[in-house]
C-alpha cells in the first residue's frame, strides 16, 4: 500500500530506495564486518538532498510541514538495506530535533542549513548512570562570563566522533532537579571536547557509537537552546518526535528481512519443491508480512498525527509506534533466520545481520519497558479525562 504519500514523499522514497539498493546493499556486509563509518554512502545521501527532508524550507530544507513523516519514509527505505548505515541519517535527525524544538531563529539559521547540506548531528543525553533515568544526568555546565564550561561524560552516543554538531543535555542548576537541566549546542572543535573509544557492538556496526568527554569544555553562552532549565522538557519533546523514526527503522529492518525470506523460500528446494510450497512455510511468511504491514500502518499514522499537532504532546502514541514496531522487527528477523535454516545462522548469508541490527531498536531512545510505562500512563490519563 502507498499510504497516500504526497508526490514529494514519493520522490523522497524513490531517491532513498535507489541509494539503498545501489550504494548501501552492495557494501553493507563490509561495513558490518569492519565497523568503519560509511562516509562514501553518507556523502551520497547528502548529494541526494536526503538530509533536507526534515529541515524547514526557510532553512534550506525540503520540509513544508511534514518533517516526521518525511523522516520515516526515508529511514524505512534506507534501513531495508542496512539499519546501521541508515543511522547516519536517522541519528542526525535525532540530534537536530532539539534545535527544531527549542532553537531561536538565529540558532536555526546558524545550524540547520549546515545539517541540510549533510553535516551530521548527534544527540547527547545518555550517561553511564543516566540511561532510562533521563532526569539523572550529571554532566555539569557552569556559566563563566559569556561561556558555558562543561564537565562530564556522555555514553553510547550515535554518530559520536563523526558528527560536527551535538545537542548536549547538562545540569546548569543542580538545586532544581530535572528543572535544572539545559540543552547546549557543542561543536566538534570546541576546546575541551574529546571522544572515547568506538564501541564494538552486536549490531548496527556501521554506525559510530562513542563516549563524549567534556573537560572544561568552553562554548558560547548563546549556545543554550531555549531558556536555561528547559532541557528535560526539550528531551521529552524530542523523543515524541524522534521515536517514530526509530519505529520506521525497525519497519525497514523487518521488511528487508521479509523480502530476503520470500526470495529464499522461492529458491530453496527441499523434498523436490521450493520450500514456499509447504503450507507451514507460507503461514510463517504470512504472519511476518501481516505484522510488518501492521507496524508500518501504526508508524505512518503516528507520524502524520505528530506532524498535524506540532504543539501537542503525543507521547503515548509515539511510544506505541516505537514499541510495537521494534518488537515486530525482532520477531520477524528471528523468524527470517528460521526460514533460512542453517544458512541463516552463517555470516556468509545476510539475514543474521538483520536480527542483530533489530535488537537495538528495542533498547535505544527508551527501552520498550519504558515505552510501555509511557503508554500505560497515557491511556490512564486519557481514560480519566473521558470519565
Amino acid at each position: 500500500m502507498d499510504y497516500f504519500l504526497t508526490e514529494e514523499q514519493q520522490m523522497m522514497r524513490d531517491v532513498a530506495r535507489e541509494i539503498a539498493e545501489k550504494r548501501i546493499r552492495p557494501v553493507a556486509a563490509h561495513y558490518d564486518e569492519t565497523g568503519e563509518f560509511p562516509w562514501p554512502v553518507v556523502e551520497a545521501m547528502a548529494e541526494a538532498d536526503l538530509f533536507r527532508v526534515f529541515i524547514p524550507e526557510e532553512y534550506d530544507g525540503m520540509d513544508n510541514g511534514t518533517p516526521i513523516m518525511n523522516m520515516c519514509v526515508v529511514t524505512e527505505e534506507l534501513s531495508k538495506a542496512c539499519g546501521g548505515i541508515a543511522l547516519a541519517f536517522a541519528a542526525t535527525g535525532l540530534g537536530t530535533m532539539p534545535i527544531l524544538v527549542a532553537g531561536s531563529d538565529e540558532q536555526k539559521k546558524q545550524y540547520l542549513p549546515r545539517i541540510a547540506s549533510g553535516t551530521l548531528a548527534a544527540f547527547g543525553l545518555t550517561e553511564p548512570n543516566a540511561g532510562s533515568d533521563a532526569a539523572g544526568v550529571a554532566t555539569r555546565a557552569v556559566l563563566d562570563g559569556d561561556e558555558w564550561v562543561i564537565n562530564g561524560t556522555k555514553q553510547w552516543i550515535t554518530n559520536g566522533g563523526e558528527a560536527e554538531i551535538y545537542t548536549i543535555f547538562c545540569v546548569t542548576d543542580p538545586t532544581k532537579g530535572p528543572r535544572g537541566v539545559s540543552t547546549i549546542v557543542v561543536e566538534k572543535d570546541a576546546p575541551g571536547f574529546t571522544f572515547g573509544k568506538k564501541e564494538d557492538k552486536l549490531g548496527i556496526r556501521a554506525s559510530a557509537t562513542r563516549e563524549l568527554i567534556f573537560q572544561d569544555c568552553r562554548v558560547p553562552k548563546a549556545n543554550v537552546l531555549g531558556r536555561a532549565g528547559t532541557g528535560f522538557i526539550n528531551a521529552m519533546r524530542t523523543f515524541d518526535l524522534s521515536r517514530p523514526g526509530v519505529a520506521a527503522q525497525a519497519v525497514g529492518i523487518a521488511q528487508g528481512a521479509l523480502d530476503l525470506s520470500l526470495k529464499y523460500s522461492r529458491e530453496r528446494v527441499q523434498f523436490g519443491q521450493p520450500i514456499s510450497g509447504f503450507q507451514g512455510m507460507r503461514w510463517m511468511l504470512a504472519d511476518m508480512a501481516m505484522k510488518v504491514e501492521a507496524a508500518r500502518a501504526l508508524v505512518y499514522a503516528v507520524a502524520r498525527w505528530t506532524d498535524s499537532r506540532p504543539k501537542e504532546r503525543v507521547t503515548a502514541h509515539s511510544a506505541m509506534a516505537k514499541c510495537f514496531a521494534s518488537d515486530v522487527a525482532m520477531e520477524v528477523t528471528t523468524q527470517a533466520v528460521q526460514v533460512f535454516g542453517g544458512y541463516g545462522y552463517m555470516k556468509e548469508y545476510p539475514i543474521e545481520k538483520y536480527m542483530r541490527d533489530a535488537k537495538i531498536t528495542q533498547i535505544y531512545e527508551g527501552t520498550n519497558q519504558i515505552q510501555r510505562d509511557e503508554i500505560g500512563r497515557g491511556v490512564l490519563v486519557a481514560s480519566a479525562a473521558n470519565d
